[in-house]
């Protein structure tokens, strides 16, 4: 057997899921870089498949919390929904499941800690989500989001995870500080397709703590959650 079907032989044991087709399993775990330095591999980089994962992700979430809380009204389940399939919420689900050691991916990639990348975990759940749903079906696909991420709604509402970070924190520092909050990109780092960016929050124009994503919102809003923990807000 060859490391690459005793690796996918080992991820269905760990999904106790059975593939019909394994090459669509292994498209899921195919980041583009693993391309670059294998120009004979027989599969597509896993990006389309994250572009349908996402899709199907978004359906089910919005059906089960449709379902769950039939008093609430469309504005309070869209950030439900936007905090339970967020780049952080499915890193962390990601990480938990241990997604990352199954990544083909070039050595560079490899070696800068793209196994434990936030966005790369993140858009490696969707795909996965998009391999199911593509080989075994929605009732699989409901089965594998129900079972891995929607434990983590009921910590999310407690947690009130679900408001918007920034906006939250608009109100905590013009409620304390009689300012607000002002955002700057202090750093990008990475090539165009897989940019790091990195952003300062200031109260006041003083840098109060910085945060990092895929993107300049992101990166915002993840220095907003941080500024929201040293205000005891977390």
């Amino acid at each position: 057997m060859s490391k690459k079907n005793e690796n996918l032989s080992n991820l269905e044991r760990d999904l106790n899921l059975k593939f019909n087709n394994k090459n669509i399993l292994q498209t899921a775990f195919t980041h583009r870089s693993y391309l670059n330095e294998n120009k004979n591999y027989n599969c597509q980089s896993n990006e389309r498949m994250e572009f349908l994962g996402d899709a199907v992700l978004q359906h089910i979430t919005s059906k089960y919390l449709y379902d769950k809380f039939p008093n609430k009204p469309e504005g309070t389940l869209t950030s439900y929904r936007s905090a339970t399939v967020n780049t952080k919420s499915l890193w962390e689900t990601a990480l938990k499941m241990g997604l990352g050691k199954y990544l083909l991916m070039s050595v560079g990639e490899e070696q800068t800690g793209g196994r434990e990348r936030p966005y790369i975990l993140a858009n490696t759940f969707e795909a996965l989500l998009g391999a199911i749903y593509l080989d075994l079906g929605l009732k699989t696909a409901k089965y594998f989001v129900h079972k891995h991420l929607f434990p983590k709604i009921p910590e999310i509402i407690k947690n009130k995870d679900y408001k918007d970070p920034k906006s939250y924190l608009q109100e905590i520092v013009q409620e304390k500080y009689f300012a607000t909050p002002s955002y700057k990109i202090l750093k990008e780092e990475g090539p165009d397709h897989e940019k790091t960016f990195t952003a300062g929050v200031y109260f006041s124009e003083k840098l109060v703590t910085k945060g990092k994503g895929n993107s300049k919102q992101r990166a915002e809003e993840d220095a907003a959650r941080k500024a929201l923990k040293l205000e005891g807000k977390d």
